[in-house]
């Protein structure tokens, strides 16, 4: 069933979702709010957008060109009624088609920034896969894997672009070798913990095209408080106001 609701305290930004597709969830308000940007970041490109919720928080922080890529019709659509309501059709533009078509749309090294919310989870034959298919594709490496994501952000980024996801920690080795043979530097990494005396289950991590080494760890970042609500940590990055 498609609902409108509020993109947490953006600026009063709406978001209109399908409860049943896979809705934004918390891993795409931090990566947006994670990632570093710069007076000279003038072209992002988000890879997977879903319905768009990471370029909408991007718009707050940054009037650069922002791209995102949505392979299912049905979430594009979602995305582009989500982006009229908030009148950011100029802002942000939105293709609906695989990524791996990417170099139909731009020449190789035309962004400053690229991000992505990717499927976590390989696709095998012990895969818990979703009876829908939509839920499918956003959690399972169904159509495209992380290896072919960090392939295309090197294609696609320019030189000293960054690269920025959000995934789980227990594929934080994997993520790096990729990184780094793909050219890409990690820059930094924030571990993310459900609670205080809990391990890591998520990991947000940056680098740079052709970056030169030196990594930082930043401060962790403990979702919930024991009672259960969000900390004030979380509360801060779900509101547009400092």
């Amino acid at each position: 069933m498609k609902v409108i609701n509020d993109l947490l305290d953006y600026n009063g930004m709406k978001i209109v979702q399908d409860n049943d597709f896979f809705n934004f969830s918390l891993d795409s308000v931090l990566l947006p709010n994670f990632v570093t940007i710069t007076k000279k970041t003038k072209k992002i490109l988000d890879l997977g957008t879903g319905n768009a919720p990471i370029p909408m928080i991007l718009s707050t922080r940054t009037n650069a060109e922002i791209y995102g890529i949505e392979i299912q019709k049905e979430i594009y659509q979602l995305a582009k009624e989500s982006l009229a309501i908030n009148g950011l059709e100029k802002r942000i533009n939105l293709i609906n088609d695989d990524m791996k078509n990417l170099k139909n749309y731009f020449p190789f090294n035309s962004f400053d920034l690229i991000l992505s919310n990717p499927p976590y989870f390989k696709l095998n034959e012990k895969s818990n896969k979703n009876d829908i298919p939509q839920k499918t594709i956003a959690r399972h490496e169904e159509k495209i894997t992380l290896k072919e994501i960090i392939e295309l952000a090197k294609k696609f980024l320019d030189n000293n672009g960054r690269f920025a996801l959000i995934h789980r920690t227990d594929r934080l080795i994997e993520i790096i070798e990729l990184l780094r043979k793909n050219n890409i530097e990690p820059k930094k990494i924030q571990l993310i913990y459900p609670k205080n005396n809990t391990e890591s289950n998520m990991v947000l991590i940056e680098g740079r095209k052709n970056g030169n080494s030196g990594l930082k760890i930043l401060p962790p970042i403990i979702v919930h408080n024991e009672n259960g609500e969000y900390t004030q940590t979380i509360k801060k990055i779900f509101s547009s106001k400092e």
